[in-house]
């Protein structure tokens, strides 16, 4: 009967060490894709919808229609924002031409952190 005890604590300790591995890269894996970007750039456009949207995770997400040529339909640029001070200045420049600075995070494991991989920095009124 005691042998029988121990196996099974030995088996319930052998199956948090698991779990506890588990979450662990699960947590240095969202660290790594949010820390390191693929790509950065620059887009010019007009912030047309910004939202802060979520049942439980509220993120900021936007639509930048990008300034093309006359007659041609606009293209969208669709953003997430996690910074809430990048947040307020969107806000206060709608309906403005704007420049916005974006790092590409690919493989980000949740929508907690943003809906596109397309993370604004930075953004700045263009005359």
């Amino acid at each position: 009967m005691r042998i029988n005890q121990q196996r099974g604590a030995a088996v319930l300790i052998i199956l948090g060490i698991i779990l506890a591995g588990i979450v662990l890269l699960g947590a240095v894996y969202t660290w790594l894709t949010l820390s390191y970007n693929y790509s950065d750039g620059e887009r010019a456009g007009y912030v047309q919808k910004f939202s802060h949207k979520g049942w439980i995770c509220k993120t900021w997400e936007g639509d930048l229609a990008l300034v093309n040529l006359p007659g041609q339909p606009a293209e969208i640029f669709t953003f997430s924002v996690r910074d809430d001070a990048v947040a307020t200045q969107i806000n206060a420049l709608m309906g403005k031409r704007v420049s916005v600075s974006y790092e590409q995070h690919i493989g980000v494991p949740t929508n907690c952190f943003g809906e596109t991989q397309y993370f604004v920095t930075a953004i700045r009124a263009v005359e």
